[in-house]
């Protein structure tokens, strides 16, 4: 049991008030529709990037990725810059359309390129996911923390507060909300990450010489060999791209911030800022994970690292800080997912058979969607800690799910052939695949690494929507076309392609310097 001190208990109360005190100065209209989910469509540059860094950097960072770090080494950091440069991918690429057609949702474009099946089957996956995955790991994650210091609140009591807490203020105020609680807590978790890793690096010496001859060089390594058993150099390739695609373009849960961006170059500069924050996670997260090694033998799981290094080596009131920084992380999954998933339920489900139903109504409709779906996720998060790591059962998840829905909407955005009925054919032959293949897995009869199997899974739907556009003969229609031209939408300035280039080649900097 780790004990903090009087002053550490204030900083986290001076944390707590804050958030409180910025939520309902932000929250004192009561929001309809368009305020609630997109927060007016108004995001400044610095909102949506810090808010898509803060609302993803929960337990997939400062849980997960230490976690995963101490038990295997850095290759875990993989995850991190080749999200870098899926960002910039969306900052050229995406964005331009997601933002300059003013969509609602991610699915809603899927509706204007093929059809509304299309739209209601990529939100129902992503309503799963966010509930089952993000929020319930996010309140699992910042459990496995407090219990460190509070035991005795035991893991259903924990898993409530901080899913009462989260689930209030983004009822309350919605994605403004929020997006700007996001920014002060990004602030605060990379202060706290900052502080970690001096001391961390501080048990060393300060000597990067010494940390290589603790670990050892394979441990420091980004690169590893096609028999990894747990990132393989192939899977890093092939596989993370399409998990990275859909977590930081496709899901709601994160893309909304570009969607509530004010114009289209808001949203580029946004994405762009949030690709060169995910470039630290390697040295504020990772690094101290891996050099926890060499500190501490004696941990029964993995997910206990990083709260096991606040105990050991954060002074008094440092504590508290970072402390404050995790648990900042944690709200911050928890709002993304639950305000990103009332957003889904109610534009894609509710409003297509509701049309005449008011912005209140849909804002109040939100509301209740919240705090029923972060009840939901509270009553799921304790069974995460049957599984053998929370990163592994994130990804892992990921893998299986994503793939298909990946190349359907690259084959739509990207191609000009495939037609609705191809495209949902398609869906339904992918998943029918990854769930055997989960099965078939679980049972010990596949054992391909689950990134390589991502990339399998694309392959195939990709392969099977040829077949079913060719057996169906029906191409997309002209307007089903118009939905994804770019020529249509304003261009990123050549600033910010030039700012994207310059993200990129210090992206594949960081992996060389790291092979």
């Amino acid at each position: 049991m780790a004990e903090l001190h009087a002053l550490d208990y204030a900083v986290l109360a001076a944390y707590f008030l804050v958030v409180v005190a910025l939520c309902a100065r932000v929250t004192r209209r009561s929001p309809d529709s368009d305020e609630l989910f997109l927060a007016g469509r108004s995001l400044g540059v610095g909102v949506v990037g810090m808010s898509l860094f803060a609302s993803n950097i929960s337990s997939t960072t400062l849980i997960g990725l230490p976690g995963a770090a101490w038990a295997s080494g850095i290759a875990v950091a993989n995850y991190e810059w080749m999200a870098a440069l899926v960002l910039v991918f969306t900052a050229i690429f995406i964005a331009p359309v997601l933002v300059g057609r003013r969509l609602s949702t991610i699915p809603e474009l899927l509706e204007r390129r093929f059809d509304a099946r299309l739209r209601k089957y990529l939100s129902a996956v992503t309503v799963f996911l966010a509930l089952v995955l993000d929020t319930a790991g996010s309140l699992y994650a910042g459990s496995v923390v407090l219990m460190l210091f509070f035991p005795q609140l035991g893991l259903h009591l924990t898993v409530a507060l901080i899913a009462a807490f989260a689930g209030l203020y983004t009822a309350a105020g919605g994605l403004r909300a929020v997006a700007y609680t996001d920014v002060l807590q990004g602030i605060v978790l990379l202060s706290g990450s900052v502080l970690m890793f001096v001391l961390v690096f501080g048990e060393f010496d300060y000597s990067w010489a010494a940390v290589r001859e603790a670990l050892g060089p394979d441990r420091l390594s980004l690169l590893r060999p096609l028999d990894d058993p747990d990132l393989p150099w192939l899977g890093t390739l092939v596989g993370l791209p399409i998990l990275g695609f859909y977590y930081w373009t496709m899901n709601q849960y994160v893309s909304q911030r570009l969607l509530g961006a004010r114009d289209v170059q808001t949203a580029g500069y946004g994405a762009l800022l949030a690709a060169g924050l995910k470039l630290l996670p390697l040295f504020l997260m990772v690094l101290p994970g891996a050099m926890a090694f060499a500190l501490f033998s004696d941990l029964e799981r993995a997910d206990a690292v990083y709260p096991r290094l606040i105990a050991e080596f954060a002074p008094v009131g440092v504590a508290g800080l970072i402390l404050a920084g995790l648990l900042a992380a944690i709200m911050s999954s928890v709002d993304s997912a639950l305000n990103s998933s009332a957003t889904l339920i109610t534009l894609d489900f509710v409003q297509p058979r509701r049309p005449r139903m008011s912005t209140e109504a849909m804002a109040r409709l939100g509301r209740v969607l919240v705090l029923v779906m972060v009840v939901l996720a509270a009553l799921w998060a304790p069974a995460i800690d049957r599984f053998p790591g929370l990163f592994a059962y994130l990804q892992q998840t990921f893998a299986y799910v994503t793939p298909p829905l990946v190349a359907v909407f690259l084959l739509g955005f990207f191609g000009r052939w495939l037609g609705a009925r191809a495209a949902l054919r398609a869906l339904a032959s992918g998943h029918a695949l990854s769930a055997a293949w989960f099965v078939a897995t679980q049972l010990g009869w596949v054992t391909l690494h689950f990134t390589l199997v991502a990339g399998v899974l694309l392959a195939f739907t990709v392969l099977v929507a040829l077949f079913w556009q060719k057996l169906d003969g029906q191409p997309p229609r002209a307007e089903q076309l118009d939905a994804v031209d770019r020529r249509a939408v304003p261009r990123p300035s050549s600033a910010l392609r030039a700012l994207a280039a310059a993200l990129a080649v210090a992206s594949l900097v960081l992996v060389y310097l790291f092979r």
